[in-house]
């Protein structure tokens, strides 16, 4: 199906002058309110190589009624950080602690990064993150249990270092009880997603959790849950021939844009060129797919308004006065 993209339809950021405390990252721009909760605007920015790259049409609203749907799915599981939704692109959240250790589940040999434990895998080593992985497994194979795959995480703009559970306790990093209760519910919170993702006809290959605590010291999951940004999804049709044969399983390619810029210059050295219009409808189109897909529901974009900024202005005005 060729979706119709409104390119017009797009938000680039959300610098709101009349909200106080004002954070901006990557993908998002966030405000902290005075009565402790934090607005968190999904933006449609892009990004890759430590840069944004462009702004995609609904990826905002697409990312954040992801999270919405499984946050809702999975509240019987663990508490969240949600407190309201007044716009589709917005949550406002309870403001939370981050815990100091990536969380990632990894439910197949698979991933390109450093710490994957494909790379890993491929050079040998059989003992990681305090796992023990057998000889004679494949790329893109099922493990024999999801794992947990923590790093440290770098607030500085360091390196992320794989992490056992015995160094995260031995380091400090949390207690034993606080290991205990994140490994649990990210367990738990795959479980979920990999069940409810093969009634949708698609495997959850990896996904990573942030847990942090709140104001009364509990335990909850933040930012977002399950979203094509945070998690690796295939396709189940057609896994099993792709793992046969070697190739790469289907998915929902948001490299698309990654792979046009690498084509064309070093992106880490380099001036990004101008991504073309088709690329960005493209990539739009494929958020939306993945949201319908992973959901089971019919995407409706908001499109009142003059811009998507002027709609969640009005939508936040009764926050602005709190």
């Amino acid at each position: 199906m060729t979706r119709q993209i409104d390119l017009s339809r797009v938000l680039p950021h959300a610098r709101i002058d009349e909200l106080p405390k004002p954070y901006f990252g990557k993908v998002r721009d966030c405000y902290d309110l005075p009565d402790g909760n934090r607005i968190l605007i999904s933006s449609d920015r892009i990004s890759a190589f430590d840069r944004i790259l462009a702004a995609i049409p609904y990826k905002g609203q697409v990312l954040t009624q992801t999270a919405r749907f499984w946050f809702d799915q999975t509240a019987d599981i663990v508490p969240n950080h949600v407190v309201a939704y007044p716009d589709p692109n917005v949550v406002i959240g309870k403001r939370v602690d981050i815990l100091p250790v990536e969380i990632v589940v990894r439910g197949y040999l698979a991933g390109t990064t450093s710490t994957s434990v494909l790379t890993q895998y491929k050079k040998g080593v059989r003992q990681m993150y305090g796992h023990s992985l057998p000889d004679g497994m494949h790329d893109n194979q099922e493990l024999p249990a999801a794992i947990i795959t923590p790093t440290s995480k770098a607030f500085d703009g360091g390196h992320d270092e794989p992490l056992t559970p015995a160094e995260i306790v031995e380091q400090g990093l949390l207690t034993q009880a606080q290991w205990d209760e994140v490994s649990g519910y990210a367990l738990a919170l795959f479980a979920r997603g990999q069940k409810m993702a093969a009634e949708r006809g698609l495997i959850l290959v990896d996904t990573k959790y942030e847990f942090g605590l709140d104001s009364e010291g509990r335990i909850v999951i933040a930012d977002e849950i399950h979203t094509p940004d945070s998690s690796r999804y295939w396709l189940a049709d057609g896994y099993q021939a792709a793992f046969e044969t070697g190739a790469r399983p289907p998915s929902f390619d948001k490299d698309v844009i990654r792979s046009w810029v690498v084509a064309r210059c070093d992106p880490y050295k380099d001036q990004i060129p101008e991504i073309p219009a088709d690329m960005i409808a493209q990539t739009a189109a494929v958020y939306i797919d993945a949201f319908e897909a992973i959901t089971g529901q019919t995407f409706v974009p908001d499109t009142s308004g003059a811009s998507v900024l002027d709609r969640i202005r009005g939508n936040l005005a009764p926050w602005m006065q709190g």
